[in-house]
């Protein structure tokens, strides 16, 4: 018996093995599927995709055995994969020096019949083979050869899927990390800043009680913007929050309970002074999902519709209806509308529409943003329908299956 050489590049051979994942891994039927084409093309007992490991054989898939593995030094992949384009075949094994003595050759049941081809990963470094075996001496004719190499190609193509795969899979993890540490940074920072700013508004305040009479009219003119300006970088760091936290929302327990209750608290919350009228849903829709996720997409798109609003009465029309498997809501307004080519770039993060809103104060481009990004991990879809000082739209449902 001749044992086969190791190939020249054998380190970098066995890590691009390691790298794939695939030594020890569980069946696929995508690789199975090959095997059982390969034994059935082929018109043999036994079919099998292996990897070459540093000491042993493999087996990926296989038909018509169950053995596993098998030590490499006795195989006839090891010689096979150092002909990395060819399709070796062995009609007779007896009669091959390689292995006429080989315990495959003379043991029970004997393997009488090799034919391999080589499989390459993306690198060119051979992973192992796809081979059919047979008991008895056996030949393929050309048409058998082709297919043979042809299903080799496809368990190649399963190897670079899996490559991509398992890169997409670290950069997803790797992105995971990275929004983790910044959630966590824009958490800690934002705390950090909230206590001295309003420190920052008290001081102001005390100011202008305590010593109002030594400030002439432009000093006052100044505390003002003081703590306009103190104000408007809080709610900035309560926006930045909100958009951060919103995953942890989606995550919540989910809870029964009815729109209208819900809608109620929302308005109570925000403390309208303004006349406004908002109609509530017609049908007190009795709902199971995640209240606290919808409270805070609610709370954005009704306080837009407040803050954005030029009408002497401000009206609000909320609809909410079960779509089977959706629950379909809409918020409807009178206010300033959205031009239709800014539209689209309503939910990006830190888009700015509107100069000022009602008060003369100036979003921050974070609200909408966190609004799609609820809406769409409870598996729903927004849009918004607009026209300019007519009034806003916003369409949006929840899918139901997330409710469970």
């Amino acid at each position: 018996m001749i044992y086969a050489e190791r190939p020249a590049n054998e380190k970098s051979r066995l890590k691009t093995l390691e790298n794939l994942q695939l030594l020890n891994s569980d069946p696929e039927e995508s690789y199975d599927n090959i095997t059982k084409l390969a034994s059935f093309i082929c018109e043999t007992p036994v079919s099998l995709i292996t990897l070459m490991a540093d000491e042993k054989q493999w087996f990926k898939s296989k038909v018509g055995t169950e053995i596993t593995e098998s030590p490499r030094d006795i195989t006839h992949c090891s010689h096979s994969m150092l002909y990395p384009d060819e399709l070796m075949e062995v009609p007779d094994t007896r009669i091959d020096e390689r292995f006429s003595d080989n315990p495959f050759t003379t043991g029970t049941p004997q393997i009488l019949f090799y034919a391999g081809m080589p499989l390459k990963a993306h690198n060119g470094t051979v992973m192992g083979t796809l081979c059919v075996l047979d008991t008895k001496p056996n030949s393929l004719n050309s048409e058998k050869r082709e297919a043979l190499k042809a299903l080799a190609k496809q368990v190649e193509n399963l190897f670079e899927l899996r490559r991509h795969n398992l890169k997409l899979e670290k950069t997803s993890k790797e992105l995971k990390a990275k929004n983790t540490q910044l959630k966590d940074f824009a958490g800690i920072v934002s705390h950090d800043m909230k206590m001295p700013l309003a420190n920052m508004i008290i001081t102001t305040d005390l100011l202008k009680a305590k010593y109002a009479k030594n400030f002439d009219e432009e000093g006052l003119e100044y505390l003002n913007y003081l703590k306009q300006s103190s104000f408007k970088l809080s709610n900035y760091i309560t926006g930045i929050l909100q958009h951060y936290e919103s995953d942890s929302l989606t995550e919540a327990n989910k809870e029964e309970f009815d729109i209208h209750d819900l809608l109620e608290e929302i308005i109570d919350l925000l403390n309208i002074n303004y006349n406004c009228v908002i109609n509530l849903p017609e049908e007190n829709l009795i709902m199971k999902c995640n209240r606290i996720a919808l409270e805070q997409i609610f709370l954005n798109l009704i306080g837009n519709s407040l803050k954005y609003n030029n009408k002497e009465e401000i009206q609000i029309d909320v609809v909410c209806t079960n779509g089977g498997r959706f629950y379909n809501f809409s918020v409807k307004d009178n206010g300033v509308g959205i031009p239709k080519d800014k539209q689209e770039e309503i939910f990006e993060l830190f888009t700015v529409i509107e100069e000022k809103d009602r008060t003369g104060n100036r979003g921050n481009g974070i609200g909408l943003s966190t609004v799609k990004k609820l809406v769409t991990s409870l598996g729903g879809e927004i849009t918004v329908e607009s026209q300019v000082n007519k009034g806003t739209t916003f369409n949006f449902s929840i899918d139901r299956e997330t409710c469970d």
